[in-house]
């Protein structure tokens, strides 16, 4: 049976479930008890799971990160909850100096399966400290497994996974998109829509039954098959490469939309079958264009479908500064499917 589900809902549905499934799993972070989340996402597992679960903090990221490491290397599976991740910058020595480290410092001893989450990047005009997209500096550090995924159902698939997982993994969610709905009751179809805008894509249903839905991690998602130009995304940036695509076929161009998914490890044979077949990529990102997530792609796509390429892979990223805070400025700043058309033009040589 098809459903309708938000993004807020599907997180919450996961976490639900483990605990359900797993007494060594409780939820941990700011605001996440008597107030139901600064998001709503964990609204309701105070009541069903007790304060000794579902436990509020102070505002010391350091200190219930690390709470969470010892309580993982123990035996629990912890879930942390930032209010966003700028604010984990502060916990980012239990992040990644022992909950990435755990296992390789003790010679295999310990475990880490602990799960940190929250939104990353841009969410309107919150300006510098609280825009910053950190995928690309997560995924830097070995020992540590990266999922950026917007899409409901996968978020709730990946989620399971991520607190089943023995090793710690980051989960990048978007400040944004928590009210974003998908509604699979059409067979074959995924319709997102927020607020006005709606999106539709390929895909598989979600069930009304889906307790054992578990998706692997590493594992890109093809959200619409093309054959002219790979377009390759994540997070709330996909939403914008489907959008390009829409424009782009009114001009009689197929574009095939990747949604990473999960940044590290990252699915590389999605991407290159894709180039391989349609021999341009453009890659769109909403981090900082030196050394982000979209040079990782273009760098895999050179190496292994170099001689598959017509055009120069293109990457379409947020601007090389800080975010500003006037919303003229964030336009400006915004990768968006304006930009991302006129790249796609300019690898099929076209005039723009």
């Amino acid at each position: 049976m098809s459903r309708k589900i938000s993004l807020r809902d599907a997180l919450r549905e996961a976490m639900t479930e483990e605990m359900r499934r797993d007494e060594n799993v409780f939820l941990m972070g700011e605001e996440v008890a008597e107030y139901n989340g600064a998001y709503k996402v964990s609204k309701g597992m105070l009541a069903e799971f007790g304060e000794k679960r579902v436990i509020d903090t102070p505002i010391a990221e350091l200190g219930f990160a690390g709470i969470g490491v010892g309580a993982a290397m123990n035996g629990l599976r912890p879930i942390i909850e930032f209010m966003t991740w700028n604010f984990a910058v502060l916990a980012f020595d239990q992040i990644v100096n022992n909950a990435a480290k755990t296992l390789s410092q003790s010679g295999g001893q310990y475990n880490c399966p602990i799960v940190f989450r929250g939104p990353s990047g841009a969410a309107g005009q919150l300006a510098q400290q609280h825009s910053q997209t950190f995928e690309a500096w997560i995924a830097n550090c070995p020992g540590l497994k990266v999922i950026s995924s917007i899409d409901p159902r996968d978020a709730k698939g990946l989620l399971k996974a991520a607190i089943r997982d023995n090793d710690p993994v980051c989960i990048m969610e978007s400040e944004m998109m928590y009210s974003l709905n998908l509604d699979t009751t059409t067979p074959g179809k995924r319709t997102y829509s927020f607020g006005k805008k709606t999106w539709e894509t390929e895909g598989l249903p979600m069930t009304s039954a889906d307790e054992e839905l578990l998706l692997p991690i590493g594992k890109a998602a093809i959200r619409r098959t093309g054959t002219d130009i790979t377009l390759v995304s994540y997070n709330k940036m996909i939403l914008e490469a489907i959008e390009a695509a829409d424009e782009l076929a009114k001009e009689g161009i197929s574009a095939e939309v990747i949604d990473l998914r999960t940044i590290r490890p990252m699915d590389h044979e999605t991407i290159v079958n894709s180039v391989k077949k349609t021999n341009r990529c453009i890659v769109i990102d909403e981090s900082w264009p030196f050394a982000g997530v979209s040079s990782e792609v273009a760098y895999n796509i050179q190496k292994f479908a170099f001689d598959h390429l017509d055009a120069p892979v293109i990457r379409v990223n947020a601007a090389d500064t800080s975010l500003p805070y006037a919303p003229t400025l964030v336009e400006a700043y915004m990768p968006d499917a304006k930009k991302i058309v006129k790249a796609a033009k300019e690898v099929l040589y076209m005039n723009a």
